[in-house]
């Protein structure tokens, strides 16, 4: 996948590299054939579009729900809610069979302005409000940017190759 770093005088350098990664990882998913967007080349058994799916959930998951402390649903929609740290089911994220990866990136997209708006209008210093969700010590709004960022460059990663090797054949 092409990797067009944002600027190093880019004003907001989060929302600049969130968007970066997230349109990597929405791009790559988009960038394969149908089948090879619901098919798993990893022994983890994870498929592109599920991972799409996953980084939906976990930006909002972080910005919207344990941030802004606000009611989103079902914030572990790609994890089981009795375990959270187990993957649904047989251990892999799951996507109904009618979502599709133009969905999916659509809903990141939106995720994304979400984001934006609260990195623009918070300061990095100030605490999540889902106290709950961290047995009473929030983070800072700067330490899940850090988290969210790690995340979707990793996870870009993991996609590279998967992309690799569906075109490998």
């Amino acid at each position: 996948m092409k990797d067009d770093e944002p600027d190093h005088h880019a004003g907001d350098l989060w929302s600049a590299y969130l968007d970066h990664y997230r349109r990597q990882i929405a791009d790559g998913v988009l960038g394969l054939p149908e089948a090879e967007r619901r098919r798993s080349r990893l022994p983890s058994g994870w498929s592109p579009l599920e991972l799409l799916s996953h980084c939906v959930h976990m930006e909002q998951r972080w910005f919207v729900w344990s941030f802004l402390g606000e009611d989103v649903g079902d914030p572990w929609g790609d994890w089981d809610i009795d375990d959270p740290w187990r993957r649904r089911g047989d251990g892999r994220w799951q996507v109904a069979d009618d979502v599709t990866a133009e969905a999916l990136a659509e809903r990141l997209e939106a995720t994304g302005r979400r984001t934006a708006e609260v990195l623009a209008t918070h300061r990095p210093d100030e605490l999540a409000r889902a106290d709950q969700r961290f047995d009473g010590d929030p983070p800072t709004l700067e330490w899940i940017c850090f988290h969210v960022l790690q995340e979707y460059a990793r996870h870009a990663g993991h996609l590279d190759i998967v992309v690799e090797l569906a075109s490998s054949r």
